[in-house]
């Protein structure tokens, strides 16, 4: 270290040293003091619980907000089915109407697929809980052995048809055929 000389009028000051004298502590990460796998889960969970907070969240706004929703068949559709004969299932339960279909009758109809009627049955639950955990309505219900469409379905399909009657003229078939 090099020495100043103090002359008057000069101010002294302290030269920096190149290197500190004690040493930053550097500290491990979480990671390494956990593991990678181990800290890897924890921030996953963090992300789970915060996912699950916001979903909770969406829920009580939506429902708050029930009576102003209007929902569209595609709508319902594209979030209770998983697939092509999800969608065949409540096409034939919306022709059966409120009455409903024995499962054994679904799967009768939709033998192209390989249905067995439990899986009807558990198609439907599916189908409920999807549309339960995003809008807090259910598809279809079971009365007695049959599976029908609740009335929150009905409603959604019902306006549906009406919306499709009204954009026909009048006179018209029920469905456009093409002009040869």
């Amino acid at each position: 270290m090099a020495t100043s000389q103090v002359t008057r009028g000069e101010r002294f000051s302290m030269e920096e040293a190149e290197k500190p004298v004690q040493n930053p502590r550097k500290g491990r990460s979480r990671e390494a003091k956990t593991g990678r796998i181990k800290y890897t889960l924890e921030v996953q969970k963090q992300i789970r619980k915060d996912i699950e907070e916001i979903k909770l969240t969406q829920r009580s706004i939506f429902a708050g907000l029930r009576g102003l929703f209007n929902f569209q068949k595609p709508f319902i559709v594209k979030i209770a089915c998983s697939d092509e004969v999800d969608r065949e299932i409540l096409e034939l339960l919306c022709e059966a109407g409120g009455a409903g279909m024995l499962p054994k009758d679904v799967a009768a109809r939709l033998s192209s697929y390989g249905l067995k009627s439990y899986q009807v049955g558990r198609r439907a639950v599916r189908m409920n809980k999807r549309l339960q955990g995003e809008i807090g309505e259910s598809v279809c219900e079971q009365r007695g052995w049959h599976w029908a469409l609740t009335s929150f379905a009905l409603e959604v399909w019902d306006e549906t048809k009406e919306k499709i009657d009204q954009s026909w003229p009048a006179g018209e078939l029920e469905s456009p055929e093409p002009k040869k």
